[in-house]
Order: structure tokens, then sequence, then C-alpha cells
């Protein structure tokens, strides 16, 4: 499974709340349509996105997908009337979503699928083997190709490797959120991808001094040099910035090429508390 290292992550697409459908379908599908065109290749999304909007609006815009095009699910939530995520990792439960995916976005086998763990944004402790081990069966089916795990602890991707192999760890890291530095280390070690959640700082965006400055130094934005700081954190690293808007994906694809320099990235390091 070759990717690009800029994704995109489709959960802006669905509507408020990441509930129901965009409030504009057409420009929904025409991000979705830029970000091949623009060469990314790799889409981020899950079945409670909407629940299954993004899925569908996925496939609705770019099926048969190209070969090139790998797209990232994730199970073990579901959505309730109240746009809570209650947890949803029992085998019954996980089997359902992933015929849900498969059938929702159009496919026989999914390329990657991500255990997501804890509570909302959480991590919480405690063994994954029964869920995982789930996993394990399907592919073993034919209906999964790789896994991942998300919102995980380092004990609990030790407890998947040990289980089978795994090719991501996708979990909330960003400038100012940096609990997971010694794991990303490790990661790249072996050859697994880590995959930034809120990799702006999601619903709060990073706000930040330094960064601001930085970016007016380089005639950028803070949003640009927050990407361009985390592909150089580490070349293990997958980006899956979200945008619901065809420039801010193009602006996004742009910034984070930017190239940042030694006095850059020390006063970038302040922000995480790491001089």
């Amino acid at each position: 499974m070759t990717v690009t290292r800029f994704g995109y992550g489709a959960m802006q697409l669905a509507g408020p709340g990441v509930l129901g459908p965009p409030a504009d379908r057409d420009g929904a599908l025409a991000v979705l349509r830029e970000v091949v065109d623009l060469g990314i290749t790799t889409i981020d999304t899950a079945g409670a996105y909407g629940p299954l909007v993004t899925n569908e609006l996925i496939r609705e815009a770019l099926h048969p997908y190209p070969e090139s095009l790998h797209v990232i699910t994730k199970a073990g939530a579901t959505r309730d009337e109240h746009g809570g995520w209650p947890v949803a990792r029992r085998p019954d439960q996980l089997r359902q979503q992933i015929e849900a995916d498969l059938k929702s976005l159009g496919l026989d086998t999914l390329d990657l699928v991500q255990l997501r763990l804890g509570s909302g944004e959480r991590r919480l402790e405690g063994s994954l083997a029964e869920p995982f081990e789930t996993l394990v069966d399907l592919q073993q089916q034919g209906v999964i190709r790789h896994f991942g795990v998300s919102n995980a602890t380092a004990a609990q991707v030790a407890e998947a490797q040990a289980i089978a192999p795994i090719v991501s760890v996708q979990n909330l890291y960003n400038l100012a959120h940096r609990d997971d530095d010694e794991l990303i280390d490790k990661l790249a070690a072996e050859n697994i991808a880590y995959v930034p959640y809120s990799p702006l700082g999601g619903f709060s965006p990073l706000q930040s001094t330094a960064l601001s400055a930085v970016a007016a130094r380089l005639g950028s934005t803070p949003s640009s040099v927050a990407l361009a700081w985390l592909l150089h954190r580490s070349p293990n690293i997958l980006l899956i910035p979200g945008t619901s808007s065809a420039a801010h994906l193009r602006q996004n694809v742009v910034g984070a090429g930017l190239s940042l320099g030694a006095q850059d990235l020390a006063e970038l390091e302040m922000i995480g508390g790491r001089a």
C-alpha cells in the first residue's frame, strides 16, 4: 500500500456535528474530485461520519476508484440520536460496521481499517484483543487488507502488534499536543505510519504567538506552518487535514510544502514545551 504523505480527511463533509448530509452536496463532491486531481492518494473516512454520509459521498464522487487511491476507514464506534459516539466494539458490531463500509463505499475489500479505541478523544487503558482479533478474522475472509489502531495508548499498540502486523496508528497530535513523541519515533523505526488527527487543533484551532510569528516571517499562514512542521517532525507522518472547501484544500497542499529553517523549527519547538 503506497501512499503520498499528504492525505485528506473526509469528516468535515458531513453535516453539523458530523451528522446528516452536507448543506452543499455539490460542493462536497467537488472537494473529493479535487483530492484526486491534486494527486492525493489517501482519503480517511468512517461509517460513523453521518453516519455513512461521507462514505456515500466518496462513492458518488469517485467510484470506480483510481487504482492509486486508498480509502482508510475506522470501526469501533457508532452514533446515537444525541450526536454521541457510543463505543461499538463487540464482534457482531464490528462485523456490521465493516459490512456497511463495504456497501456504502462500493468495495469488496477495505484497504485499511483502524480500530477506534478510547472514548471520544480520551485514550483509555484496556485490552483490545477481542475486537482486534475480530478484524484479523475478517482479514482472513478477504474483506480487509491492512489494520491500524486509532486513539490508542502505546501499550495497546504493542498488544495489537503481538496479534498481527499493523501499518498505522491514528492519534491526536499537533504542535501543542505532543504526548506521542516517543511513540512516533518507535513507529518510524518500524516503518509504521503515524496519522495525526486534529493536526491544526480540530474544533479549537491552534493559537500561538510563536506560530503566528513564524508564519508572518515566512509570508504564510499558521495552518500551513503547522502542517509543514508535522511533515518535518518524522518521515512516517501521514497528514489527513480535512476541509469542505476545494480552495482550502489547495491551500493546505501548498502550505504543507513550506520550507522551515532552523530558527523556525526552534521557535516552533517551544510551543510544545520543548526547547
